[in-house]
């Protein structure tokens, strides 16, 4: 494809794909009154049910943990996927034929070819979980039983078996019409020496691999024969494809989405059958690259399944084994570690056991307590690399410092920084924080001046909403167009913009607006021209198109200062260095919201300030427990709203 989604086409996609039907496929919903249907939220777990869907404005929230958003953002949060990913499900689900922006189309050859390839996969992922029943795959059952996986656990991770002639699944597919193209495209056989077609998996357990929304993109394939090495490598994966890129894959994921979202929570293996272990164990959130070792397109994945943000509530464990090979793994690990929000750890098994092995001699506890006993990543790189010197020796002690000072260089939060600095001075013995600091601080690899003075943190650095120095003013870190320097009055003004420039990924939610929330008239009064025309998602849907979108709203206010602050609004620039995504759209509505609760806690708390709980108890303790759940409120906006710069 090419461009991104045309936004009328988003609208239509949310007005046919109905949030009640989405959404009751998830959760048991029941009529609630007033309209609403009520279940139990499938994002944290809870007894009494608090999730509330509206079909009428085409918005879910969630009371207990605060989690809303339209029919996109549900089945983003449920499945993991990105926008476009989501709003393309949805299209299909309801039989929406999608365009995309600058002049790009979905071709209907590389569809059909794709969902050939799909239809191929999910034909032969059925061939081989068939063939595993047959008596041809004992050495297949031996291979599980002997490593703990029955029957049950087998069907639950679809593990099929390959059989050895050179051809069966080619001959299975090609009479279901599939053609020799096709299959040689899809990996899954390719030419022979005489033109005839060769199955690429042959004699080999095979386990499906899955793409985030279920469908089977490629296998992995373990060699049966140990003791023939003419069967090719033990491991053999499918190899790149129109759908298969191992770079973008992870094993298990599809299987370990939704508890990852419920648990912020991803631990990476090393291979199928660890994965296995590991959700047989209880930790159901594992999973493994495939065929090749864990990268930075991982990373990108992982954060969409943990919907990373500047909360770091998240966080990610890596196993590795404790030898040598164990620690380069960790090494590799932490090259990708500054990409990730949240908190990376190592979970070390000492004696080398892999977590299928760990779970066959020690039991399902084992597993768990295993990824329990987690490290910080940093932590266990810094400790890999000291054990190389020998720190019985001053020179050795000072050659292992300046060997670690790059790994804590590249901390990024101050805090931190002075934590393991403070920690490598404990581990190496010096006892002297004031000189490692410095040490630290004046290694090459420092990326700035660390030290205002002997052992002392700056006071100053830079301003961690903007990344302009401290004290630089909003207007010169937005440019000429900026709005008036306070800095709610900017989010007001971003998010009008953004309502008129991006509707599509504005949504329901900025239709949900309270007017109060916009402390200027003028900013009011564009909010008013935007809802005289039906709101942002009726009044796209009507016209199809943003600028006729525009046009609309303009035309819709008779005052003229208004019809020209609407023009401004539309022609403005966003206050962001990249492509707009509904990530942003949804941070700075966080952030409006958060301005005007700020507003309201001021006022209660006013309130409760002037009032004597002696003489008059009841409105004291009213007011006070308005005041904490504002208090609890505005701490769930500012992590909503962190993602926005």
């Amino acid at each position: 494809m090419a461009g991104r989604i045309r936004d009328a086409d988003i609208a239509v996609v949310r007005d046919r794909a109905r949030i009640e039907d989405v959404i009751g496929e998830y959760v048991q919903l029941r009529p609630a009154g007033g309209g609403n249907l009520r279940g139990l939220c499938p994002f944290h777990d809870e007894k009494t049910p608090s999730f509330n869907v509206k079909p009428s404005t085409g918005v879910y929230y969630c009371f207990g943990c605060q989690a809303g958003g339209d029919v996109i953002g549900f089945v983003r949060s449920i499945d993991g996927l990105t926008f476009p990913e989501a709003v393309e499900r949805l299209a299909r689900r309801a039989g929406v034929t999608l365009t995309y922006e600058g002049g790009g189309t979905t071709s209907r050859s590389v569809t059909s070819q794709r969902q050939r390839l799909l239809d191929a996969h999910r034909a032969a992922a059925q061939f081989y979980v068939e063939k595993l029943h047959t008596p041809a795959a004992r050495a297949g059952w031996d291979f599980l039983t002997a490593r703990g996986f029955d029957a049950e656990v087998a069907a639950h991770f679809g593990v099929g078996y390959a059989p050895s002639g050179w051809d069966e699944l080619s001959r299975h597919l090609l009479a279901r019409r599939y053609t020799a193209e096709e299959l040689v495209l899809a990996g899954l056989a390719k030419q022979g020496g005489r033109g005839g077609l060769i199955d690429r998996f042959r004699h080999r357990l095979l386990w499906p691999i899955r793409d985030l929304s279920g469908e089977v993109v490629g296998f992995g394939g373990r060699r049966l024969a140990d003791d023939d090495e003419k069967a090719g490598p033990k491991y053999l994966n499918t190899p790149e494809t129109p759908l298969f890129k191992k770079a973008n894959l992870l094993y298990g994921a599809d299987l370990a989405r939704r508890e990852i979202a419920k648990r912020y929570q991803v631990v990476v293996v090393e291979g199928y059958t660890d994965v296995m272990a590991c959700h047989v164990a209880g930790v159901a959130t594992a999973v493994a690259a495939c065929g090749t070792a864990f990268g930075s397109e991982h990373v990108a994945v992982v954060r969409r399944l943990l919907m990373d943000s500047d909360a770091q509530r998240g966080e990610v464990i890596f196993t590795f084994d404790g030898d040598a090979a164990g620690q380069k793994a960790a090494m590799r690990a932490f090259e990708h570690e500054e990409r990730f929000v949240t908190q990376t750890y190592v979970a070390v098994e000492p004696s080398g056991l892999d977590p299928c092995d760990l779970r066959l001699v020690h039991g399902d506890a084992a597993v768990r307590e295993l990824v329990a006993s987690r490290v910080p990543l940093l932590e266990f790189a810094l400790r890999g690399v000291l054990a190389r010197h020998d720190l019985n020796s001053t020179e050795g002690r000072l050659a292992a410092l300046d060997a670690a000072a790059p790994l804590v260089n590249r901390l990024k939060d101050r805090g931190l920084w002075h934590r393991y600095a403070v920690n490598l001075d404990r581990w190496l013995g010096f006892l002297d924080e004031g000189f490692v600091l410095r040490r630290v601080a004046e290694h090459p690899s420092a990326p700035a001046p660390l030290l205002d003075g002997p052992g002392r943190r700056p006071g100053r650095g830079r301003d961690p909403a903007t990344g302009a120095p401290a004290g630089h003013g909003a207007r010169g870190a937005a440019g000429a167009n900026a709005a008036p320097d306070e800095p709610a009055l900017i989010v007001e003004r971003e998010t009008l913009k953004l309502a008129l420039q991006h509707p599509g990924l504005a949504g329901p939610m900025f239709d949900l607006l309270d007017p109060e929330v916009f402390t200027l008239p003028e900013h009011r009064a564009v909010l008013a021209a935007i809802a005289a025309v039906g709101g942002v998602s009726a009044g796209l849907a009507a016209v199809g198109d943003v600028p006729t979108w525009v046009s609309a709203v303009v035309e819709g206010t008779p005052h003229e200062p208004v019809r020209r602050m609407i023009s401004a609004l539309a022609v403005e620039s966003i206050r962001l260095d990249r492509d707009v995504d509904d990530r942003y759209v949804a941070a700075q509505l966080a952030r409006l919201r958060e301005t005007a609760v700020d507003r309201r806690i001021n006022e209660v708390k006013s309130r409760v300030q002037r009032l004597n709980p002696v003489t008059d108890p009841e409105a004291f303790n009213r007011d006070f427990g308005e005041l904490v759940a504002l208090e609890q409120y505005k701490k769930e906006l500012r992590e909503r709203g962190a993602g926005a710069t």
